[in-house]
């Protein structure tokens, strides 16, 4: 038999393509009848903000790697030109859809259900009465228009700010000639302002854009003058911050001075009103330096993220989802001892169906306890005025010996995250930012407790972030543990971030960067190995994103010795399943439902000794080999096979699943006739809250 290349260019899809390919599933919740209506209108706002990132970060890259020369092939064997000229054209594809998706779907189902946005062409007489005594006492004072000429050289424009290109004619006061200005809109400007209906005569959820207020009133900014256009337009810009690490000293310092730059990095896209003229639309793409592929016209507001407002200003809960109660696991009552309960049985909480209060009591049950001598915890996104630092603030001023490992460059958050780690030094904490050129992305508490003549360690580790918010919103799993091989390695990891030393051999983490890649290579080897012996071979994965190339190519593997692969990979997935030869045996499925799939969970069957890890690390190269991350064991049978049987329910959701095709497209599952409903996420709910 004739061995095949699994390194082969049409084995791979393109990661940019695929992550597009996510977002349009994102996008289809917008349109999907099943869902509340309110929700629809979020999951529509969630594609552009994604698309913002998407800009931001990836084609940003991209941009860069274009302009250095770079001609380095990916496992696609696309150069990085050609995956821009594919990744322009889908984006195009994508962007039209949102907005045909908000004008032809939703805004029609929102006016029918008393949710109206009023165009200015629409404005009764008393609502452009009110509006105009708005713009007058609300906006006016506050815009600064900017005529341009040799005095007044284009303007600085904030990435992702609303702003407006503004035609004029005649002559100003000083006897200037007509031309172009330009509007900024200030950031703290409402975008969405809702008309009052008992002085307009509006509906009561009747909204008006700020955009169409500016564009009715703008002669009012130019007196005497003649408008003959005015255009609203955003830049998107490259929001990646630059540190060189070889050069720095304080990383906070150099990060604080490098957040203002991320406001006027180089712009990456263009979005302008589609009624803007054609010579209007080059002059704005000569200023930031784009080009046509970059220039998006959008048949509605530039930024539909502003959209998301309008959840929380319409109190509809007949168009929203039902709310929802966290359980707890039966050993944890509300005002139990964690610490006698962990000493007991190991503690697995899976979020947000279960609480994330067990978290933050644990912390502050171990400030209060006179007998923990030390915290240590990671901490990567939190939340800027969050529960877990204030436990830890409580600590640290109790005396305990609190340490801390700040990931200053978690994208987006860096900001916030520099401000709590002022907060927790002001506290007394011991505050590091882990190791320059890696980022911090494990999820890690030790509590050290003297119990007698012994240490004991008291351990809590997560697929996701200690962020209270978020674990309202994503779907991770918590394991609370005293297993002392568990312990004693949770101790190492922080003697490596905190302190100098080669990296120890652990004895029941995978840890990246030095083991967690070379020993899943050795599982899915194994599992290989095990199908060719007879013996139960199977892996199942659940991750964010499958990319690293070695990863793919022993799964391939694994699928040729006849091992049955199942993934559910919520974004980015670059292995092709269902290649004849290659990789028959492996299917691949994508879950897009109320919260966010986030969690990271690695089962091999292992010739029946099963073994089964949560992670806080996605398939990625960057997680492998430029992250501190960790992947713990789950070794009481009890937790393991409920975990096995929660993975189960992913593999049979037959309403929010998405099946990847070998073609890279995806195929939205829907229940057959007479086939029982499944929804993984709803099932959970049911079985592991206390109600909806």
């Amino acid at each position: 038999m004739d061995t095949v290349d699994l390194k082969k260019p049409e084995f791979y899809i393109n990661r940019l393509l695929s992550l597009l390919e996510f977002n349009r599933r994102v996008l289809e919740q917008a349109k999907d009848e099943s869902v509340p209506l309110l929700e629809r209108l979020k999951f529509l706002c969630i594609s552009s903000t994604n698309m913002d990132e998407f800009f931001e970060i990836r084609v940003a890259g991209l941009k860069q790697r274009i302009e250095l020369g770079v001609t380095q092939v990916g496992p696609d064997n696309r150069t990085p030109q050609e995956v821009m000229n594919a990744v322009g054209d889908r984006a195009h594809e994508l962007v039209e859809e949102q907005y045909r998706v908000l004008n032809d779907v939703l805004t029609p189902t929102l006016a029918a259900e008393g949710i109206r946005f009023i165009r200015r062409t629409h404005w009764s007489a008393a609502q452009r009465d009110w509006l105009r005594r708005y713009f007058e006492d609300q906006l006016l004072p506050v815009l600064s228009p900017l005529g341009l000429d040799p005095a007044h050289p284009f303007p600085r424009i904030l990435n992702k700010s609303l702003n407006f290109i503004v035609g004029l004619e005649g002559r100003d006061a000083f006897g200037r000639s007509g031309g172009v200005a330009v509007v900024q809109a200030p950031r703290a400007l409402p975008r969405l302002i809702q008309l009052p209906a008992e002085e307009t005569g509006s509906g009561p959820y009747d909204f008006v854009f700020l955009s169409s207020i500016i564009h009715a009133f703008v002669d009012e900014l130019f007196p005497g003058m003649t408008v003959n256009g005015c255009y609203q337009f955003r830049v998107t810009r490259n929001s990646d911050l630059f540190v060189d690490e070889e050069e720095i000293d304080d990383l906070r310092r150099a990060l604080e001075g490098e957040l203002p730059q991320r406001r006027y990095g180089a712009g990456v896209r263009l979005e302008v009103a589609d009624n803007c003229p054609d010579d209007m639309a080059d002059y704005l793409l000569e200023e930031f330096g784009l080009g046509r592929e970059d220039f998006y016209r959008v048949n509605g507001p530039v930024n539909l993220n502003r959209l998301l407002a309008i959840p929380d200003l319409v109190d509809r809960p007949d168009l929203k989802y039902s709310g929802f109660t966290s359980g707890l696991p039966a050993a944890l009552g509300y005002h139990s001892d964690l610490f006698a309960t962990m000493r007991e049985r190991d503690v697995l909480l899976h979020h947000p169906f279960e609480s994330f209060t067990p978290v933050v009591d644990f912390l502050r049950q171990a400030a209060r306890d006179p007998h923990v001598l030390a915290i240590k915890q990671t901490l990567y996104r939190t939340g800027p005025e969050s529960a877990v630092v204030d436990a830890l603030v409580q600590a640290a001023r109790a005396g305990k010996e609190v340490t801390v490992v700040v990931e200053l460059r978690a994208r987006f958050d860096e900001e916030a995250n520099i401000a709590l780690a002022n907060r927790l030094q002001e506290a007394g904490a011991h505050v590091v930012y882990g190791v320059v050129g890696y980022k911090t992305h494990a999820k890690l508490i030790l509590a050290v407790r003297r119990e007698g003549a012994q240490l004991r360690n008291y351990v809590h580790m997560g697929t996701g972030n200690y962020h209270p918010r978020t674990a309202r919103l994503y779907t991770d799993y918590g394991l609370f543990t005293t297993d002392p091989a568990i312990g004693e390695d949770v101790h190492k990891v922080f003697l490596q971030l905190t302190s100098l030393g080669r990296a120890s051999d652990l004895k029941a983490l995978l840890q990246a960067p030095f083991t967690l890649h070379s020993q899943l290579v050795a599982k899915i080897e194994a599992e290989a190995d095990n199908a060719r012996a007879g013996k139960p071979a199977r892996i199942i994965a659940k991750v964010n994103s499958l990319v690293e190339p070695k990863i793919i190519q022993a799964l391939y593997a694994a699928s040729q010795a006849g091992v049955a692969i199942d993934l559910v990979v919520r974004g980015m997935c670059c292995l092709r399943p269902g290649i004849p030869g290659v990789s028959d045996t492996i299917r691949v499925r994508s879950v897009v439902g109320r919260f966010l799939e986030h969690t990271r969970v690695y089962y091999f069957a292992a010739g029946g000794a099963e073994e089964i890890f949560g992670s806080s690390a996605d398939w990625m190269e960057r997680n492998f080999f430029r992250r501190v991350e960790v992947a713990f064991p789950v070794r009481e049978p009890q937790l393991r096979d409920r975990m096995l049987r929660e993975l189960d329910l992913y593999l049979r959701d037959n309403t929010q699943a998405w099946v990847l095709e070998s073609d890279g497209s995806y195929r939205r599952l829907a229940c057959a006739d007479g086939e029982a409903r499944v929804s993984a996420q709803e099932a959970l709910l049911e079985e592991l809250g206390e109600g909806l």
